[in-house]
């Protein structure tokens, strides 16, 4: 009786670990692309349509190349299993916003005519 509880535990459990089992987006078919929470078929086609020009070096690289994915879409896919290369997003992959363009006669002191 008690092999018989040990067995189902560990099917159990292999298979609690399978459906938790990260998914690669270079590797991956669409419908395995949609077993990610949010990604849906028009996110799974805009994907593998991109990978079309080649594997996705990164997460970065994934942002840039699919529209509708950037930080928070890859933080939110990364959390449902999704991998680039088998990697995680991590918000220190993403790259660093571009600075802000300033106004230069704005910034710059104003000097004060002397009579």
């Amino acid at each position: 009786m008690n092999l018989i509880k040990i067995l189902l535990a560990t099917v159990l459990a292999l298979s609690a670990a399978f459906a938790f089992a990260a998914v690669d987006v270079n590797k991956a078919s669409q419908a395995e692309l949609e077993t990610i929470k949010g990604v849906g078929p028009a996110m799974s086609t805009k994907i593998l349509e991109a990978r079309k020009a080649g594997a996705f070096k990164d997460w970065p690289d994934l942002a840039e190349r699919v529209k509708g994915i950037g930080s928070g879409n890859s933080a939110k896919f990364s959390g449902e299993g999704l991998t680039v290369n088998g990697v995680a997003y991590t918000p220190s992959a993403s790259p660093a916003p571009a600075p802000r363009a300033t106004n230069k006669a704005a910034a710059a002191p104003k000097e004060t005519a002397k009579k």
